[in-house]
């Protein structure tokens, strides 16, 4: 603007230019006003016009100013200017007043004279307190020209404006400038009260009568303008009846009320609603205690109790309010244990946002989405739900019990910073819009000049640059200030866990060593004595974890008891939490995600396989906390990750290390998902994608594995002089592992162009056993057995042959039993050439023209029947023995594979490694009826269940259901099974193997 007048000439005068840098919107107006009455002599004083120009409206500080000296008489008016040209301090408190408030300036117009109260106040306690302000409205209330009810607003403005001064120019913040409009609101009504009682002694002298505080005056955190909550209290006096003094009560309360609301003469102080009061507005103004505790006891709702958590005496009877306070405290921290009480509390928040108009919401700094409700409808429903058992928390205001929040591990320490620095700036705002007028608003306004004051005002508070554009700047605060508390409401206040903490019942975390173990033992405890230890260990002292720790571990006892052993789950946690209670990521996630602290207590009390696997490396637990984190990877996915890191290690151990570093996690990653029933609703399906999760980390794993050793050999003796592939067998090949499951595999090499066969041999035997040695090898990460008994001549065969050498053997000296194996044979690892090569040769021999010979046929019953009769383990039932009892694991396979190996040549769907897939394959070709595939593969998915449950339960690999009973318990609860039915476990399993072995003695054995 300055710019484009300098261009115009002579149409701007030279101290219309200096207004303009100083900030003056309208420079020939305010030139008219420095000459003007009682600016005489200060148009050129720089002090006074940077003074104004420092305002957040030169404008209409200079015209406040302006009118304030043309209304004070001759002498005051000499000692205004006086004082102002020589006192920086009251200064910069009167200018900055009428550069905000033009209702403030309106009264000082007024009543000129009440300047006085920005020295007065300099001169006072820099934080004045209640009994402050009641005599400085017993004193102006003594002013016998305006009467006693103007008296007290003039004197109430008076205080006000000392306030307001205060805030502007940095004395207070704002926590305390809200604390002192809640004192001058205590002392106002009672001052107005006292009036009152002036006007009508004899209700005075029935009744004792108390102001009970609530909503922000109750707090302490009160706005400039403001309904005043209260609820009235009353009693009688000796010897009088109680309708009486009740009748008197209310003159004083009505007339109280009428004291401060009156629009007459110098208006209004504020309204004083007592609407809170039981029953509201349909309610009587006043009651007795005894009235108050009956309807609290019977009728009050939630919000009811939400409200009460503010309240606080102000006026009155000081033994009767603290005596309300004290009788209904206690039911406000039993609240929280109502039923529904979280889902109402967030229920009447959805309300208050349903009941914005549509052309308000995005202006509402108080009640819309991301404004002042929502950091306070936050912090009160943490405190209702943990001040129970926490009095730290049992504060009626805001900031000061979102500091205790943050203080006791409630809520994170940089969430509870963002809510403190967003509700100081929205309530600033608020205060800001509020001054103006002194009228009660909490809409943004819209208009240019209205934004700049704003800006302008609140500079300090703007972490943005406001001088080039100041009202984009606010604006930029304000939206960013919005979404962090609509971010963090949504976060905290929509916080599951909550509902959990609210349901126990009262004094569960903190009842007596005897009623906690009374409590453990109802839960299912078996050791609750050591549970005691172990709880002691977890909640005791002052630290963030342990504050944390006894937020959730009544939740977590509860989650725990519904496991098959919850003494477990509870010692598996404080291992964890010993090993990751100081990892602040971890406090956040049982804290903020009530998912992953279900989940993790789900898991650690399943088992003592995925506890194991955790406990190994704690930090897998905030997989639990990511809501895709227990997502199976593709094998591509870890083959990268696993060649990575073995590509970053300096030796071939520490390469392997590294790789079973990533299956180890993994497997916990698979395990968790299991136990948590993340891999699918259907049985079956779950099992299958476990297969599948398995068989991938383990190819992955190998491949790893083998690209170490192969470049640990050749740092030693140079380049590799053949080539390596790795062929998966068995449950491996067919893509149906178990946590337990060794890796049958076959190795096959063959020599590179030029090279020695012997050396060659030499090299691929070298790298093949350190292969295996460095997977089993004993280590802090579990093993992978690399079993190779399955290839040419057993044990007594060499560990790994060229594929010639494959073909030789298979032409000369193959088994029927041999040909059977090869069906579930699959490259995994390795060089990808080789490993199709291989398959090319087996394929004649496992999918033969014109199906199994007869001879073939008698040779593997005969080798099945054998098995059954032989290698049962002595002592075990055969009608519960997963692998090769009645209607197992080999009954099915078995039968299955003889279908592929008769079949195979001429039906292509046979030609796969999956043992449900080729019997589904054979159900289509109609080799099975529908009738027997399906019996034969709910048998086979039960039996694979079982044995996986057992591995999860017990920690190590199991053929038969276990015989311990807490095990079994585990094992019918991963099942589906409820607490007390593992004997109908047992029987169905029985019944369902008892079937199978049915369809299995017609399709394998030929029996009629």
């Amino acid at each position: 603007m300055a710019v484009e007048e300098q261009r115009a000439g002579s149409r701007v005068s030279r101290p219309e230019n200096r207004l303009v840098r100083r900030g003056f919107t309208d420079p020939a107006r305010a030139v008219r006003l420095l000459e003007g009455p009682g600016l005489e002599g200060l148009a050129d004083d720089p002090v006074l016009l940077d003074a104004l120009g420092a305002t957040a409206d030169p404008d209409l500080a200079l015209l406040g100013l302006s009118r304030l000296l043309e209304a004070a008489d001759e002498a005051d008016r000499h000692t205004l200017r006086d004082t102002l040209t020589t006192s920086k301090p009251l200064r910069d408190r009167l200018l900055g007043v009428l550069g905000v408030s033009t209702a403030l300036g309106d009264h000082l117009a007024r009543h000129p004279h009440d300047w006085h109260v920005l020295v007065t106040f300099e001169l006072r306690d820099m934080h004045p307190g209640p009994e402050d302000f009641r005599r400085s409205l017993a004193e102006g209330v003594r002013d016998d020209t305006l009467g006693p009810a103007n008296a007290l607003r003039v004197a109430y403005r008076r205080c006000l404006l000392a306030i307001a001064a205060r805030d502007l120019t940095g004395t207070t913040d704002l926590a305390q400038t809200a604390a002192e409009l809640a004192d001058l609101a205590g002392a106002t009504l009672q001052t107005a009260l006292d009036l009152a009682a002036e006007q009508d002694p004899e209700a005075a002298a029935a009744c004792r009568l108390a102001v009970i505080g609530m909503g922000k005056c109750g707090g302490r955190e009160l706005n400039y303008v403001s309904d005043v909550d209260v609820v009235f209290v009353a009693e009688p006096r000796e010897g009088v009846d109680e309708h009486e003094a009740l009748k008197a009560a209310t003159r004083l309360a009505a007339a109280l009320t009428r004291l401060c609301a009156d629009t007459t003469g110098e208006g209004t102080i504020w309204p004083v609603d007592a609407n809170l009061r039981p029953e509201g507005r349909n309610g009587p103004l006043v009651r007795t205690l005894a009235s108050h505790l009956a309807y609290y006891q019977r009728w009050a709702k939630t919000w009811e109790f939400q409200a009460l958590l503010k309240a606080r005496p102000v006026a009155g009877d000081a033994e009767l309010g603290a005596a309300y306070v004290a009788a209904l405290a206690p039911m406000v921290w039993q609240a929280a244990a109502r039923e529904n009480f979280v889902a109402d509390v967030q229920q009447m928040r959805r309300r208050v946002i349903d009941s914005i108009p549509a052309t308000e919401l995005d202006r509402q700094l108080k009640l819309g989405p991301g404004g002042l409700r929502d950091v306070e409808f936050s912090v009160q429903l943490l405190q209702l739900v943990h001040g129970r058992t926490d009095p730290a928390l049992r504060s009626g205001n805001t900031l000061e019990a979102l500091a205790a929040l943050s203080r006791g591990g409630y809520v994170g320490r940089a969430d509870a910073a963002s809510l403190d620095a967003a509700y100081r700036f929205l309530r600033s705002l608020e205060h800001r819009i509020q001054l103006y007028r002194l009228r009660r608003t909490h809409l943004m306004p819209t208009g240019a000049e209205d934004l700049r004051r704003l800006a302008r005002s609140l500079a300090a508070l703007i972490n943005d640059d406001t001088r080039a554009d100041p009202v984009a700047a606010l604006k930029r605060e304000w939206k960013r200030h919005a979404m962090e508390v609509r971010r963090l409401h949504e976060k905290l206040f929509y916080r599951p866990l909550l509902d959990a903490v609210a349901e126990l019942p009262p004094g569960a975390t903190g009842l007596s060593p005897e009623a906690a173990r009374v409590r453990l033992e109802a839960l299912g405890y078996a050791d609750p004595a050591a549970a005691l230890r172990h709880l002691s260990a977890l909640a005791s002292g002052v630290s963030r974890k342990a504050a944390i720790q006894r937020t959730l571990l009544p939740v977590l006892l509860g989650w725990f008891a519904e496991s098959a052993d919850p003494d477990a789950g509870l010692l598996n946690f404080r291992q964890v939490s010993d090993a990751l209670g100081r990892t602040p990521w971890y406090l956040r996630l049982l804290r903020d995600e009530s998912a992953a602290a279900e989940q993790l207590a789900r898991v650690l009390s399943a088992g003592r396989l995925a506890p194991d696997l955790l406990l190994r490396a704690p930090e897998a637990v905030a997989m639990l906390g990511d809501p895709h984190g227990l997502e199976p990877r593709g094998r591509a996915a870890l083959q990268s990750e696993i060649l990575a890191a073995v590509g970053r290690a300096g030796s071939t151990h520490a390469a392997v290390a590294a790789a079973r570093s990533v299956r180890r996690r993994e497997l916990f990653r698979t395990a968790a998902a299991d136990v948590l029933g993340r891999l699918g609703e259907d049985p079956a399906e779950a099992l299958d994608t476990a297969g599948e999760a398995l068989t991938a980390l383990n190819a992955a794993t190998l491949g790893g594995a083998l690209r170490a050793c192969v470049a640990g050999w050749e740092a030693e003796h140079g380049d590799l002089p053949t080539r390596i592939a790795v062929i998966a067998m068995g449950r491996f090949g067919g893509h149906e592992l178990g946590y337990g499951s060794d890796a049958d595999v076959l190795f096959v090499h063959e020599p590179l162009l030029g090279s020695l066969e012997e050396a060659a041999a030499r090299a691929a035997q070298a790298v093949c056993h350190e292969l295996r040695a460095q997977l089993g090898a004993p280590s802090t990460e579990p093993p992978l057995l690399v079993d190779a008994d399955l290839r040419p001549e057993g044990r007594s065969g060499p560990l790994v042959r060229t594929l010639a050498s494959y073909a030789a053997y298979y032409r000369r000296w193959s088994h029927a039993w041999e040909s059977q194996a090869l069906l579930r044979a699959e490259p995994v690892a390795g060089d990808e050439e080789l490993g199709a090569r291989f398959r090319q040769l087996i394929d004649p021999l496992r999918y033969p023209g014109g199906g199994v010979p007869e001879r073939d046929l008698v040779e593997i019953r005969r080798i099945k029947a054998r098995i059954e009769a032989e290698r049962l383990p002595r002592g075990a039932d055969p009608t519960t023995h997963t692998k090769i009892g009645r209607g197992g694991l080999a009954d099915v396979e078995w039968t299955v594979q003889l279908l592929q190996l008769r079949h195979g040549y001429e039906l292509p769907a046979l030609r796969t490694t999956r043992t449900r897939a080729a019997l589904a394959a054979a159900a289509e070709a109609g080799l099975v009826e529908p009738e027997d595939a399906e019996v034969l593969d709910t048998a086979w998915v039960l039996a694979s269940r079982v044995r996986a449950a057992v591995m999860l339960v017990r920690g190590r690999p199991g053929d038969s259901f276990p015989g311990e009973a807490r095990e079994l318990a585990g094992v019918a609860r991963y099942l589906g099974y409820g607490s007390g039915h593992s004997g109908e476990l047992l029987d169905d399993y029985r019944r369902t193997t008892r079937r199978a072995r049915a369809v299995v003695d017609r399709l394998f054995y030929g029996a009629d």
